[in-house]
């Protein structure tokens, strides 16, 4: 009950953040967004280190295997899968006219839902290794650990939801429409989260190479989508402040609570 409450957070996080559409009118103030993605930046770079990286490198020497080969080689391959993915499903970014991904015929604001539910998977990994790994026990990681993990995704998902359904009604959803896009869109957290559970349940050795692949798909995403757009047009440095900002936080958090 404790893993599916933790592993339900960051969904959360992602529908309170979509329900700001019926709150906000017209779109999101640029400087705010730019804000908010930096911030987002921020707490995934820093989960990335603290929840993932350094977990991974850490059980890989209590494994007895040198620490850095599975941290590295997860990484590369958790960017690599990223980049596949961003390859293949169609899909398309905000304040972009030009599709990435295979053609397809499918609306634009069903390609919009696309990027955005591309862009959760990788959290919803990074919450389910983590669990796997406290509930497999002997690993170093704790509850408590998956649990502010899952806190610190939360968060940034919050302002992420609402980047996420303003845009969608901008382009004429209704904001019910909107809203529920993007709840759905979140769901891929929760999912995604459940699968690599089981995936990473069925072998402690697989462990480490599994924290570091959540890593390099969360960094990827930070890298490709959030700093390229809080950093683009005027005002880069209040995306530079939300970086700052949201690593300090998610440090702070998994140092002191994790």
């Amino acid at each position: 009950m404790q893993a599916f409450a933790i592993l339900m957070i960051p969904f959360l996080g992602t529908s309170l953040g979509s329900a700001m559409v019926f709150f906000m009118r017209g779109e999101m103030n640029s400087k705010v967004e730019k804000l908010l993605l930096g911030f987002a930046s921020g707490v995934m770079v820093a989960a990335s280190v603290w929840s993932l990286l350094i977990p991974a490198i850490e059980l890989s020497e209590a494994q007895n295997i040198i620490g850095w080969i599975p941290a590295a080689a997860g990484f590369l391959f958790g960017i690599a899968f990223l980049l596949l993915l961003d390859s293949l499903i169609p899909h398309l970014h905000k304040d972009s006219d030009k599709p990435e991904g295979i053609r397809t015929a499918l609306s634009r604001t069903t390609m919009l839902l696309f990027a955005v539910t591309l862009h959760n998977l990788p959290e919803g990994m990074a919450v389910g290794v983590t669990l796997a790994g406290a509930m497999l026990g002997n690993t170093g990681i704790t509850l408590a650990g998956a649990f502010v993990l899952s806190v610190g995704i939360a968060i940034q998902n919050f302002p992420e939801g609402a980047i996420i359904s303003m845009p969608l009604r901008s382009e004429g959803m209704s904001r019910k429409k909107a809203f529920a896009a993007g709840v759905l869109s979140g769901i891929v957290e929760p999912a995604g989260g459940l699968i690599t559970i089981l995936l990473a349940e069925s072998a402690t050795r697989i462990l480490p190479y599994m924290l570091s692949f959540a890593a390099g798909a969360m960094i990827y995403v930070v890298v490709e989508e959030l700093i390229p757009e809080s950093q683009s047009g005027e005002h880069s440095n209040i995306g530079t402040i939300g970086v700052a900002l949201g690593f300090a936080l998610m440090m702070i958090l998994d140092v002191a609570l994790g």
